[in-house]
């Protein structure tokens, strides 16, 4: 089949988004990372991974999705490069064997920090597995950005820009559209635009950024916030960027108040999706593992052996926007696009709830919403001055025909 019919069978449907926990090692030490119980002990066996997929696959009827995202996580996923191999191979062949829906409707998804990606085993896995492959690198921007958070475990000194940089050619040449993901948190604020026009300079077309969801703001953060957004629209505009690189800050998607209609979804997939632990233990999501928890215990909803707990899982089935916000949430005049975690609200909730929206990110919101009227605004007045506005049009229509 032709890679241009495959992605017409991928794109059928919504898909069922799956996710082993291979191991809870890194090489890094990322300074914001929510992934609070990383060790080098717990690590997936193929026995339990091998028993994951067949209950899953035994099971078709519980899994309707006419499309599948395997997803694999850490810590750092290609830790355990020889295990996902062999974990690909057997969907591959179970879902030929069992003439499965799935069957040439999947995807490999992997995000990565990128040391070595460049390594004979991580690229001969690409080489054989590249037509069903999703692989994004984590580059945070320039070096000063990067080494601010993106550190080598047990030494807060030693940055990672050099040995992460070094593989985003070979990266790029294999996945032209690759994206990357950027984290902001307080202390790297003041380098955001210096960090995305570097990306669009090595290459990297869509830069999918974002602050975190943790209560870590300070006063005042909001506001440098803003200016670094408006100095980056700025830059974009005045160089053209738009033409050809995305940032996600940027959308005209967000910040209007709220349909009633349409606007009530749950922001994140908690409980649609599935992710499964060394141990055998399903999760609603990987947020909701035990690792990942700074207060809370994990919600398990069932494992390898006993199957899934449908009455664990129901709760997560009703939430929606309406459910688990408070009502200056739901009253706010800038609310579309304002993000949450599932295990963010968990974790931070007053009590083992997972129906108590976090609202740490507020201001920062509030803040990128300025920010994307000034970039929207100054944008439409260029174009518009330019006799260009057929051109505005063009990236507005494709602005809302992609998610926030």
């Amino acid at each position: 089949m032709e890679i241009k019919e495959r992605e017409q069978v991928w794109q059928g449907g919504v898909s069922k988004n799956i996710t082993f926990i291979v191991t809870k090692d890194c090489q890094l030490a990322c300074k914001y990372c929510y992934l609070v119980g990383k060790n080098e002990k717990e690590r997936m066996s193929w026995d339990i991974a091998k028993a994951a997929i067949d209950y899953i696959l035994e099971r078709e009827n519980d899994f309707p999705q006419k499309s599948v995202i395997w997803d694999f996580i850490g810590g750092e996923p290609f830790l355990e490069i020889e295990l996902i191999d062999k974990i690909c191979d057997h969907i591959k062949l179970e879902l030929f064997r069992r003439n499965h829906h799935w069957f040439n409707s999947y995807r490999f998804n992997f995000s990565t920090n990128g040391i070595n990606y460049d390594s004979e085993k991580v690229q001969s896995f690409i080489a054989k597995n590249k037509e069903h492959l999703s692989i994004g690198i984590t580059i945070d921007g320039t070096q000063r950005k990067h080494d601010l958070n993106r550190v080598w475990k047990g030494s807060e000194e030693r940055g990672s820009y050099k040995d992460v940089v070094k593989n985003i050619p070979l990266w790029l040449a294999q996945f032209p559209g690759g994206a990357t993901k950027v984290t902001i948190s307080s202390a790297d604020i003041p380098y955001i635009k210096e960090s995305v026009l570097h990306l669009y300079s090595l290459g990297i077309h869509e830069v999918n950024i974002n602050v975190v969801f943790e209560d870590v703001w300070n006063d005042g953060d909001d506001k440098l916030f803003e200016n670094q957004l408006i100095d980056l629209a700025d830059a974009i505009i005045e160089g053209e960027y738009y033409k050809e690189y995305a940032c996600s800050f940027f959308s005209e998607s967000i910040g209007k108040p709220l349909d009633a209609e349409i606007d009530n979804q749950n922001w994140c997939g908690a409980g649609m999706m599935l992710a499964v632990d060394a141990a055998g233990n399903f999760y609603p999501c990987t947020r909701f593992a035990a690792y990942s928890l700074r207060e809370k215990k994990p919600i398990i909803i069932g494992n390898i052996h006993d199957g899934i707990d449908n009455n664990k899982l129901r709760p997560f089935l009703t939430l929606d926007r309406t459910t688990q916000s408070p009502q200056k949430c739901m009253d706010c005049e800038v609310a579309s696009g304002c993000a949450w975690c599932q295990g963010e609200n968990y974790d931070a909730a007053d009590s083992d709830t997972i129906y108590q929206r976090s609202t740490a990110i507020c201001r920062m919101h509030k803040a990128r919403v300025r920010a994307n009227n000034y970039y929207w605004n100054k944008l439409f007045r260029k174009l518009e001055l330019e006799g260009r506005r057929e051109e505005y049009n063009a990236i507005h229509k494709k602005q809302t025909e992609k998610p926030c």
